[in-house]
């Protein structure tokens, strides 16, 4: 991809503009998913500086506690919520100062939405009605409950991680940074990596470090490139005529992702984005309050508010993440990015956080331009459809609270015929689609199958570090933006000793 030029990609609102552009999102597709009755899935991938936290929904979602200490317990040393609540403090500029949860003066900025949309207003106030708890911050002692989401903004335009790490590192004399290169492969002498084969235009170069590669491609191209290296699954690289520098079966396997689905009401009043979208008149003032004063509509992220609940008070964790969305679509079988409806929607969605189901990353050629197959199964496990089922009934209850009967009329989805568990079930798999937060293709663990160890070097071989979401043992229960940066911060870190002690 090339430099974050785009106005639109600085603009809260204007994910909605680049979402289906191939100049700033890789937009790849899952293969048919049979689980899903064969549908293919949008998989929107930032292809600009900031990747996909320049064209994401700026909800900034830690996880629960409970996510790292997990992490811990499966044998990563240094993994638990104490070892990296320190990077979050670390990593944040939060507009609601410093505490034991947050802190201020890092390179990434995170406040609150300028507005408070009506929506989202009548909507808290109709969880606490269908009798959940109120939060005021998601990331601070407590996850469970409903309140309004923090954003990785500041005063009304988006900050990405090229605008807070980027930008004032580009300054340095020991950095370079290419746009429009596209990487082939990692070159290896032996089990050692020593550097990468990428493309700029029709020539080919190679850039070869003094200490080590690392990638951060991403959940879907990180195993990709390692597979094209000859680094994956042996009897894979071999169908595709790739030498095998190292059999790990590991590579590409246990994808997971949060699967979303979403209910689509007629809203009674004319305060939705779709109502903008029908009003040239409206669509003016709406960019003028937006040009003058970096506030109104465009400076939102869509999803004002939200919530975290469980699917079974036996949990003892929130298994599932709800939240309103300020305009409906329609189009093909729940996509995401299809036209909004001509009518004053919006939506609610449910999203399954800890899934059993399994996905997988699988080259499909030995041509590095070629995407990616990713092999979603979201609903392979029974627990899953179970869970989402449950959240699905919630949320419908809340959205019938009389706080929101001012704004909340007739559901069109799922519609009237949608009745039994079975009907439910099966308007899961025709209308969800992903929450777009894949993790743990290049997994970090000490099992023979991980990917990665806990300092994220790549297991058997030298000189090779993963560092993004792809390295993650499991899912956090969240959007997983915040804490890829955390896991970032981290690794800067631990390539520091690890070089200084070489």
């Amino acid at each position: 991809g090339g430099p974050d030029r785009n106005p639109w990609l600085h603009i809260p609102l204007g994910y909605g503009k680049v979402f289906d552009d191939p100049k700033v999102n890789w937009c790849y597709a899952t293969e048919p998913d049979p689980t899903c009755n064969g549908r293919r899935i949008v998989q929107p991938r930032g292809k600009v500086l900031g990747g996909s936290s320049s064209i994401n929904g700026m909800v900034y979602i830690r996880g629960n506690a409970a996510d790292f200490d997990h992490w811990r317990q499966l044998g990563n040393t240094g993994w638990s919520h104490d070892d990296v609540l320190p990077y979050f403090r670390k990593l944040e500029d939060n507009a609601r100062g410093e505490d034991e949860f947050h802190g201020t003066g890092g390179p990434q900025a995170v406040s609150e939405q300028r507005d408070f949309h009506p929506l989202g207003r009548a909507h808290l106030a109709a969880a606490v009605e269908a009798g959940y708890p109120l939060n005021p911050d998601f990331n601070g002692a407590t996850q469970e409950g409903f309140g309004r989401y923090q954003v990785t903004q500041r005063t009304g335009r988006r900050w990405s991680t090229a605008r807070g790490y980027l930008r004032p590192a580009r300054k340095r004399a020991n950095l370079t940074v290419e746009t429009r290169a596209f990487a082939n492969r990692v070159l290896f002498e032996g089990r050692r990596a020593v550097g990468v084969e990428y493309r700029v235009g029709d020539e080919t170069r190679v850039a070869r470090p003094t200490g080590e590669v690392i990638l951060a491609l991403g959940a879907f191209n990180s195993p990709q490139l390692l597979q094209l290296s000859g680094v994956g699954p042996a009897a894979l690289l071999r169908a595709h005529g790739i030498d095998v520098v190292a059999d790990m079966p590991g590579v590409g396997a246990a994808m997971q992702d949060h699967y979303l689905v979403r209910m689509v009401y007629r809203c009674k009043q004319p305060v939705t984005l779709n109502d903008v979208m029908q009003s040239r008149v409206r669509q003016a003032g709406t960019l003028l309050r937006y040009v003058l004063f970096r506030r109104g509509m465009m400076a939102m992220a869509a999803v004002p508010t939200g919530g975290f609940f469980r699917s079974d008070p036996s949990l003892a964790t929130p298994d599932l993440q709800h939240h309103i969305v300020l305009y409906s679509n329609g189009g093909a079988a729940g996509k995401h990015g299809s036209t909004l409806h001509e009518f004053s929607g919006l939506s609610a969605t449910t999203i399954m956080l800890r899934p059993e189901s399994r996905g997988a990353v699988e080259i499909g050629s030995a041509d590095p331009r070629a995407a990616p197959l990713i092999k979603s199964r979201y609903l392979e496990a029974d627990h899953d459809r179970l869970a989402l089922m449950r959240g699905v009934r919630a949320v419908q209850e809340i959205m019938r609270q009389p706080a929101l009967e001012p704004f909340v009329g007739d559901m069109i989805e799922p519609g009237a015929d949608v009745v039994s568990d079975d009907d439910m079930i099966e308007y899961l798999r025709n209308f969800g689609n992903t929450g777009f937060h894949p993790t743990s293709t290049c997994r970090m663990g000490v099992d023979e199958r991980a990917v990665v160890d806990p300092r994220l070097r790549v297991r058997g071989l030298e000189g090779l570090r993963v560092v993004d979401a792809s390295v993650m043992p499991a899912v956090t229960s969240g959007n997983t933006n915040a804490p890829t940066i955390m896991i970032a911060e981290k690794a800067s870190d631990m390539i520091l000793e690890d070089a200084r002690a070489g």
